[in-house]
C-alpha cells in the first residue's frame, strides 16, 4: 500500500513539475533570442511527458489502480522522470539577480544550457516517457492474465456454503476459551510437526462436538495463514451431501489462499477443461496434488509451512464407496505432499471405519467420546456458564424487576446436574440452552424445570433427554383436538424439512407442500432450538444437528413418541406434491418455459435471472427430486399409473428444465431409478416407455445439454420411427420441418460409446453386478466406467507397457490386470490403490482370471507358462507349461480346475493344485465347450446392414464385426433384465451394446 501511494504521489509531482517547467520555458522563449530552437524542443518533450503522466494519473484513479501501482518498473520510470524534471526546474529557475529581473523584466534572463545539454535532457525524458507505456503494457498484461485466471477458476464448480467461513456456517459456534484445551493443543502439534501423518481422524458419536472443533481449527489456522481449504458436509444439502464438488471446491479455496497456486490450477484446467467431470482421484491429482507439489518445489526447503485441509462430518456424505476412496486418496498424498495435513471428522460409521482399516499406519486418530468424562464435564460446565450468562442478560433486559433472574441463576448445583446429564454430548447442552433461552417463550425458569423433570422421569436415552422436552412443550396443556392438530402439522411441516433432499425456504416449502406460510411459521416458531430458521422467508430452513432427525425417524421410537415421522409416508407425500407442482397450469412445466428467442440458443447463453423468473424454486426442486421421493416411498397400486400419466404429457418439459438448470447428466440415473421400482410383468407399458426414454436420452443428451430446445426438434427427428418417445411427442415438431430424414425403424444395439483411452482397448470386463466396466488399453492404463451413465469413475496407472487383460474378482472388490511389462497388478476397486504387483513371468501376460472364491489368480503368458497365485499373500503357489498359443484361461466348476483356450480353438483342463493335465480336448463349436468357456464371448445385433448376424451350428448366433471394431474384445452382462455387451475397439473407444431380454445370448 505504501508503494502504491508513493507511485500516485510521484505521478502528481511529475504533472506539477511539468507544468512549472513549461511555464519557465515559455518565459525563456519570450526573453531569450539565441536559443529558441533548444527551448522549443525541450518544451515539446516536457509537454509530451506531461500528457503521458496525465493519462497515467487517470488510470491510477481508476478501478484497477492497485494492480497498476504495484509495478516496480512503472515506479522507477516515474521516479526517474520526476528527479530529472526537478533538476531541470532548479536549473531554469534563476537563483540570483532577482532585483535586476524586476527592474529590467524577462529580457534579463539567460538560457542556462548549451545545445548538447538540451539534447541529452530531451533524450533522458524520452527514455522515461517510453518506459511508462512499456510498464503499463506489462501491467495490463498481468491484469488480463489475472482476469483470465479468475474466469478460469470461476469455471470450477463449487459447493456453496461448504467452507467454514461461509454464510451458511457463520452462526455456528467455535470452542470457548478454557475448553477442549488439550485436544486443540494435540491437533496443533500434529499440524506443526513435519513428521506427522497426513490424516488426523477425529471420530465421535453424534453430538460430541466434532463440528465445533473443526470450525475452531479452521478459524485458528486461517488466522495463522496455513489453512488451505475446508469442507463441511451437510446431509440433505444438494452439493454438501456428496463428493461431486469436493475436489473442485477445495481447489478453488486453495487458489484463493495460497500465493502462486492459482495459475497452476488454471494450467491444469487449460490442459483438460473436462477434469471436473473426471474421477475424484484424478481431480485430486490434477487440481490439488500437482499444483501443491509445484508450489512447494518453487519455495525454499526451509520455508515449507503446512497446508491444512479441514473436512468435517464425512459421515453425512451419501456416497459410501467414494468415502473409502477419499480416505485412501488423502493417505497416499503424504509421499508427494509432506506438507499436507487433512483434519477429518466423522461418526464411526462402517464405511468410514472400513476406509481407515485399509490405510492402517497412515493416520492419527482420536475418539472424542472416549475422552475422560471429567474433562468433558469441565468443558460443558464452562459452556453452560457462558450460555446461562447470555440467557440472564437477554431476559433481564426486558423483564420487570420482580421477574428478573438473579446473577447466579440457575446456581452451580443445577449447572453441574445439567453437565452430568450432557456428558459426553455437547449437543445436549447446546440444545437445552437454546430451548431455555428462546426469546419467543419468555419463561426460562419453567423451561429449565421442563428439562429437569425429563431427567427425573426415569431412565431415558440422551437423545430423549435432549429433544423430548422441546417437542412436548408444543402440546402441553392443549385440548385433545388442538393437540392432534399440532402433531399433524408437525409431521407434515417438520417431517418434510427432515425428509427433503435439499433444504428449502419457508416460502418455497409452503408452496411445495401446499400449506399457508403463516401455518409453517407458527409451527416453526417454537422450534428454534432444533432448527436454523432465518428471519427472511426466502432463506432455507436447516437442521441444527442431524441427531434431531435420527431421533424423529428411529423405528424404535414409533410407539414411544407422538411426533415420530414415517419417512416412507413423507416421501410418498412429497412425490405427489412434486408431480402436482410440475403439472400446475400456472408456473408449471411447459414447452420453452423461459420463452427463449430461438431453438438453437445455447444453455450457457441463458441468463441466470431468466431461469429464476420462469423456473421458481419449488418447480426446480420438484424437477430434480421427484424421482428421489418416488423411489423411496411405499408404492400404492395406482402410483405408477400416475407417474406414467405425467411422463406421457411432460417428459420433454421435464428434460428441458433439467437441461436448463445443468442437471441433464443425472437424467439417465433418474430413469434407471424409476425402472428399478417397475414390475415389468404388471407395468409392461410404463416399463417399455422408460426403456425407450433411456435410449432417447442416451442418444441426444449431448445436443440437448448444449441447446435445450433441440429436444423438440432434432432429438425427435433423429429418434427411430418406432420409438415410443418419438410417437408420443411428434406433435412438438415445428410445422416448417416438412421433410424428415431417413432413420432406423428401431433403436440399434449401441447404447453409448465411452471415450477416454488414447490407444487400442485390449480387454473389457463387467463387474458381477453389471454396475461397472473395466477396460485395459495400449496406453498402459485401466479405466473403470459406470456402465449406466458412461462416466469415467477412475483411471488406474502403474503399468509401464500395454495392459492386455483385466478382470474383476467375484465380489467386485478387486481388479487384476496383466501387462506386456510382464507383471500382474491387483487393484482396490473402491480406492484405486495398487495393492500388489506379482512378478515371475518372463514375457508378456495375455490373460488373468480370479478363482470363483477370489482366493486365487491364474495368469497365462507368452513365456508358455500358466501360474497360480495366492491373492492374500501374492505368493506363486503353482506353475506349469501351457504351450505356445494359450490365449484365454478360466476357472470352472471347482477352483482346482483351470481351462485354457489356445489359438486352435480348443480347451484343456488342468488341476491348479498339481501339475497333472487332462488329455481331454474339446472342439469350441460344441455346446458343452461353449458352456465351459463361461459365456465370455460377446455378440451384437444387426442395425443398418453394417452389423451382420449369422446362424451357426446348434442355433449359435454370431456377429460379424465391421473392420473398425475388430478385434472386438468383449464382455457381457445380464443385469437389469437384458444383455449388455461391451466391445473394446482399435480406436481406444469402448462401445456398449444392449439387447432386451437375454434370448440373444442364449446358447452362446
Amino acid at each position: 500500500m505504501a508503494e502504491a501511494l508513493g507511485v500516485a504521489s510521484s505521478v502528481i509531482a511529475v504533472v506539477d513539475l511539468s507544468a512549472k517547467v513549461l511555464s519557465l520555458c515559455s518565459q525563456y522563449s519570450q526573453a531569450v533570442k539565441n536559443a529558441k530552437d533548444d527551448i522549443e524542443k525541450l518544451g515539446k518533450e516536457v509537454a509530451a511527458f506531461q500528457a503521458t503522466t496525465e493519462e497515467l494519473q487517470t488510470l491510477i484513479d481508476g478501478s484497477r489502480s492497485q494492480e497498476l501501482k504495484a509495478s516496480q518498473q512503472l515506479k522507477s520510470a516515474i521516479e526517474d522522470g520526476r528527479s530529472r524534471l526537478k533538476k531541470l526546474e532548479q536549473q531554469l529557475q534563476p537563483s540570483t539577480g532577482r532585483k535586476r529581473m524586476s527592474r529590467f523584466g524577462f529580457r534579463a534572463l539567460k538560457w542556462p544550457f548549451e545545445s548538447k545539454e538540451v539534447k541529452g535532457t530531451i533524450e533522458d525524458l524520452e527514455r522515461c516517457r517510453g518506459t511508462i507505456p512499456l510498464a503499463l503494457n506489462i501491467d495490463q498484461t498481468a491484469i488480463l492474465q489475472n482476469a483470465d485466471g479468475r474466469m478460469t477458476l470461476n469455471q470450477l464448480p463449487i459447493a456453496h456454503g461448504a467452507s467454514f467461513d461461509s454464510k451458511a456456517e457463520e452462526h455456528n459456534p467455535t470452542c470457548l476459551p478454557d475448553t477442549r484445551e488439550e485436544l486443540l493443543k494435540e491437533i496443533d502439534r500434529w499440524i506443526d510437526d513435519p513428521r506427522s501423518k497426513a490424516i488426523f481422524w477425529l471420530n465421535g458419536m453424534a453430538g460430541t462436538g466434532k463440528s465445533t472443533i473443526s470450525r475452531t481449527i479452521a478459524q485458528a489456522r486461517s488466522k495463522r495463514g496455513d489453512l488451505g481449504a475446508s469442507f463441511f458436509f451437510k446431509k440433505g444439502e444438494m452439493d454438501r451431501g456428496n463428493l461431486n464438488k469436493l475436489m473442485s471446491t477445495l481447489a478453488h479455496q486453495l487458489a484463493l489462499s495460497i500465493p502462486g497456486i492459482a495459475s497452476l490450477i488454471k494450467t491444469a484446467l487449460d490442459v483438460n477443461s473436462a477434469i471436473v467431470g473426471k474421477s475424484m482421484k484424478e481431480q485430486f491429482e490434477k487440481l490439488i496434488q500437482e499444483p501443491l507439489s509445484q508450489t512447494a518445489a518453487m519455495a525454499a526447503p526451509s520455508v515449507q509451512p503446512p497446508v491444512v485441509m479441514v473436512i468435517d462430518a464425512l459421515d453425512e456424505c451419501d456416497q459410501e464407496a467414494d468415502i473409502r476412496l477419499l480416505i485412501n486418496t488423502f493417505s497416499q498424498a503424504k509421499t508427494l505432499l509432506p506438507q499436507l495435513r487433512v483434519f477429518l471428522t466423522s461418526r464411526p460409521e462402517l464405511p468410514i471405519r472400513l476406509g481407515f482399516s485399509e490405510i492402517q499406519g497412515s493416520y492419527q486418530d482420536l475418539v472424542l467420546h472416549e475422552i475422560p468424562g471429567q474433562i468433558v464435564e469441565h468443558d460443558i460446565i464452562v459452556f453452560l456458564n457462558d450460555e446461562f450468562e447470555k440467557i440472564r442478560h437477554d431476559f433481564n433486559m426486558t423483564a420487570c424487576d420482580e421477574r428478573k433472574l438473579s446473577s447466579d441463576w440457575p446456581g452451580h448445583p443445577i449447572i453441574q446436574s445439567l453437565a452430568q446429564m450432557a456428558v459426553p454430548l455437547f449437543i445436549f447442552a447446546a440444545t437445552v440452552c437454546r430451548f431455555i433461552g428462546d426469546s419467543r417463550r419468555r419463561n426460562p425458569r419453567m423451561r429449565l424445570q421442563t428439562v429437569l423433570d425429563q431427567e427425573r422421569s426415569g431412565h431415558v436415552s440422551q437423545l430423549e433427554q435432549t429433544y423430548a422436552p422441546i417437542l412436548r412443550s408444543q402440546i402441553v396443556d392443549l385440548p385433545k383436538e388442538e393437540r392432534r392438530e399440532v402433531i399433524r402439522d408437525f409431521k407434515v411441516i417438520v417431517g418434510s424439512i427432515i425428509t427433503l433432499a435439499s433444504p428449502l425456504s419457508v416460502s418455497t416449502l409452503s408452496r411445495l407442500i401446499d400449506v399457508l406460510p403463516d401455518t409453517v411459521d407458527e409451527r416453526l416458531d417454537v422450534l428454534h432450538s432444533v432448527l436454523s430458521i432465518p428471519l427472511e422467508r426466502t432463506m432455507p430452513v436447516r437442521l441444527l444437528h442431524l441427531s434431531f432427525r435420527d431421533y424423529l425417524v428411529d423405528p424404535e421410537n414409533k410407539e414411544r413418541i407422538e411426533f415420530w415421522v414415517d419417512l416412507k409416508l413423507l416421501h410418498r407425500m412429497l412425490a405427489k406434491h412434486c408431480l402436482r407442482i410440475m403439472r400446475r397450469k400456472c408456473n408449471g412445466l411447459r414447452k420453452n418455459i423461459c420463452g427463449l428467442s430461438f431453438l438453437g440458443i445455447y444453455r450457457s447463453a441463458v441468463d441466470a435471472q431468466l431461469l429464476e423468473e420462469h423456473i421458481p424454486p419449488e418447480l426446480q426442486y420438484a424437477c430434480m427430486y421427484w424421482v428421489h421421493h418416488q423411489t423411496k416411498a411405499d408404492l400404492e397400486p395406482n402410483d405408477m399409473d400416475d407417474v406414467y400419466d405425467f411422463l406421457e404429457t411432460h417428459l420433454l418439459h421435464w428434460l428441458e428444465v433439467l437441461s436448463l438448470v445443468g442437471r441433464l447428466a443425472e437424467s439417465v440415473g433418474l430413469i434407471e431409478e424409476l425402472q428399478s421400482i417397475v414390475d415389468e410383468k404388471k407395468d409392461g407399458q410404463i416399463a417399455s416407455f422408460l426403456y425407450d426414454t433411456k435410449r432417447f436420452v442416451l442418444s441426444c443428451r449431448w445436443i440437448v445439454d448444449t441447446t435445450p430446445l433441440q429436444l423438440y426438434t432434432s432429438a425427435i427427428v433423429f429418434a427411430p420411427k418406432q420409438s415410443i418417445v418419438r410417437q408420443t411427442f411428434r406433435r412438438h415438431l415445428p410445422t416448417w420441418i416438412s421433410l424428415l430424414p431417413h432413420v432406423d425403424p428401431d433403436w440399434n444395439a449401441v447404447l453409448q460409446t465411452l471415450e477416454g483411452h488414447t490407444s487400442e482397448v485390449n480387454s473389457v470386463v463387467f463387474s458381477s453386478d453389471g454396475r461397472l466396466i473395466a477396460s485395459g488399453s495400449d496406453d498402459n492404463t485401466i479405466k473403470i466406467w459406470n456402465a449406466a451413465t458412461g462416466k469415467e469413475e477412475q483411471t488406474l496407472e502403474g503399468h509401464t507397457s500395454v495392459v492386455s487383460s483385466v478382470v474383476f474378482s467375484s465380489d467386485d472388490r478387486l481388479i487384476a490386470s496383466g501387462s506386456h511389462d510382464n507383471t500382474i497388478k491387483i487393484w482396490n476397486v473402491a480406492t484405486g490403490k495398487e495393492e500388489q504387483t506379482l512378478e515371475v513371468h518372463t514375457s508378456w501376460i495375455n490373460s488373468v482370471v480370479f478363482s470363483k472364491d477370489g482366493r486365487l489368480i491364474a495368469s497365462g503368458s507368452y513365456d508358455e507358462t500358466i501360474k497360480i497365485w495366492n491373492v492374500a499373500t501374492g505368493v506363486n503357489v503353482n506353475s506349469f507349461d501351457s504351450g505356445p498359443a494359450t490365449k484365454v484361461i478360466s476357472f470352472i466348476d471347482h477352483d482346482s480346475i483351470l481351462v485354457t483356450s489356445s489359438g486352435h480353438f480348443s480347451i484343456e483342463s488342468q488341476d491348479s493344485n498339481t501339475t497333472q493335465r487332462s488329455k481331454r480336448q474339446a472342439n469350441l463349436d460344441s455346446p458343452k465347450a461353449q458352456a465351459e468357456m463361461d459365456g465370455r464371448l460377446g455378440f451384437g445385433i444387426n442395425d443398418d446392414e453394417t452389423w451382420i448376424t449369422a446362424g451357426g451350428p446348434c442355433g449359435r448366433k454370431v456377429l460379424w464385426l465391421p473392420p473398425g471394431f475388430r478385434p472386438g474384445v468383449s464382455a457381457t452382462s445380464n443385469e437389469r433384465g437384458g444383455s449388455v455387451v461391451a466391445i473394446g475397439c482399435l480406436t481406444g473407444r469402448v462401445v456398449i451394446m444392449g439387447f432386451r431380454g437375454s434370448s440373444f445370448l442364449e446358447g452362446v
